[in-house]
């Protein structure tokens, strides 16, 4: 312990096996003047020893570190950190995904490769999961059904989003799960593809429940969603697959960051997934495509849509759907989805619509479109109900959170920022 004498006290310690540097080097490792490392060594913060033949002194490093280790915590390092939340520097480290200036990649392989090339989910959600793309096409075997579909129609409203269904059922899934906790990798990998499976299949079970039973029996997860939806058409599972790769992860978005700060805690596969779910449903999430629905409702015709735009950019309104801030140069996930989309019914109002907002946008200088108009467009194409173009964002993206989940079992530390109190000061009371 040191004495409280000011710079000159001497320390009651065996100071053979510390490390000791002078004051210049103690103070620059703090950044501070010397006249403060003397106030911490009077507070007993910093210990120190007289160098011989001098009447300067020496000072503890690992005092010196562990006070700064501190002062970062509450300062330095909270703003730091702050900003790293807000779409700073990164905070995780992660191997699954990679969001750079070449675009996106799943483990090093090129997203948009995967998806035009036609790599299925399947392949994709396997690599994400193991780090190693299957050599031969994955077809993951059709789960039981725990849950009847007519007694979660039953709990949601018949109009009820396909998110909300979703948010719904997974708990379900997980309380028929008696063996989820603590699972082996191997098994959370044999639960993630039942959950992917049942995801895409439930996303009708509000408005058409019968169907639920008969996606579970479609060998793929994108046939899965085009039974469920009632896309007939002989391209939709190709598209949708398309679709669901280009999803697949996009490294620490927030649902991602739900789904990891939960698994931290040991919960299981499902609560991740609850949670996940829980924060893509915002606006300024997945629940954008709901936002790009309802302004392709207020234009309506194609005729309009340059109309539209112009007033809202005229009122200082946003068009929802472009720009991303990650991506500077253009989101590289949307093209493939428009190409798909523009395609397969040009003539489809919506598309039209769609394809007049774009043109709009980019002729007043604006942003490139982002995924969620993509999907927006590839939903539209396809005829799909209302909150399909989320509901197919979240189930691409529950591959992601998965490999996630697993990898920060993997890593095996709980995630736990801390907060920088800006109240106000607490006042005692005047006896």
């Amino acid at each position: 312990m040191v004495k409280a004498r000011g710079p000159r006290a001497q320390s009651r310690f065996d100071s053979r096996d510390e490390e000791l540097v002078p004051a210049a080097e103690a103070a620059e490792l703090l950044g501070v003047k010397r006249a403060t490392l003397y106030t911490y060594v009077s507070r007993g913060l910093v210990r120190c020893v007289p160098e011989p033949g001098t009447k300067e002194n020496r000072y503890v490093r690992a005092d010196l570190e562990r006070l700064k280790a501190r002062h970062d915590a509450r300062a330095g390092h909270a703003a730091v950190a702050a900003g790293a939340l807000r779409w700073g520097e990164p905070v995780i480290d992660s191997a699954v995904s990679r969001v750079g200036a070449e675009g996106l990649a799943y483990r090093g392989y090129p997203a948009v490769r995967l998806a035009v090339e036609g790599r299925s989910f399947e392949d994709v959600a396997e690599l994400l999961w193991t780090g190693t793309l299957p050599a031969q096409p994955m077809r993951w075997p059709s789960p039981e059904l725990p849950v009847q579909p007519s007694a979660v129609a039953a709990l949601v409203p018949k109009r009820s989003p396909p998110l909300t269904v979703l948010l719904t059922v997974v708990p379900l899934l997980g309380a028929w799960d008696e063996v989820r906790f603590a699972a082996p990798a191997e098994q959370e990998r044999l639960r993630g593809r039942r959950l992917l499976r049942h995801l895409a299949a439930w996303v009708c079970a509000a408005h058409a429940p019968t169907r639920v039973s008969r996606a579970l029996k479609e060998e793929t997860v994108a046939a899965s969603l085009a039974v469920a939806w009632g896309a007939t058409a002989k391209r939709a599972p190709e598209m949708l697959d398309r679709a669901l790769v280009l999803c697949a992860d996009h490294e620490l978005n927030v649902s991602t960051f739900a789904a990891r700060v939960t698994a931290s805690s040991g919960a299981d596969l499902y609560a991740c997934m609850s949670a996940a779910l829980a924060a893509v449903s915002g606006p300024k999430h997945g629940g954008a495509s709901d936002r790009i629905e309802a302004l392709l409702q207020e234009v309506g015709r194609p005729e309009r849509a340059r109309t539209v735009v112009h007033e809202r950019l005229r009122r200082g309104e946003s068009v929802p759907g472009f720009g991303h801030r990650l991506y500077p140069e253009g989101d590289p996930r949307t093209p493939p989805l428009l190409e798909a989309a523009y395609a397969f019914r040009p003539e489809t109002v919506g598309v039209r619509v769609l394809r007049t907002v774009e043109e709009a946008m980019r002729e007043a200088g604006h942003p490139a479109p982002t995924v969620d108009f993509g999907l927006v467009a590839l939903a539209s194409a396809l005829n799909l109900p209302a909150g399909a173009a989320a509901a197919l964002f979240a189930v691409g993206r529950a591959a992601g959170w998965v490999a996630h989940v697993l990898e920060q079992r993997e890593q095996g530390h709980l995630l736990r920022p801390r907060a920088r109190y800006v109240g106000a000061p607490v006042t005692a009371p005047v006896p």
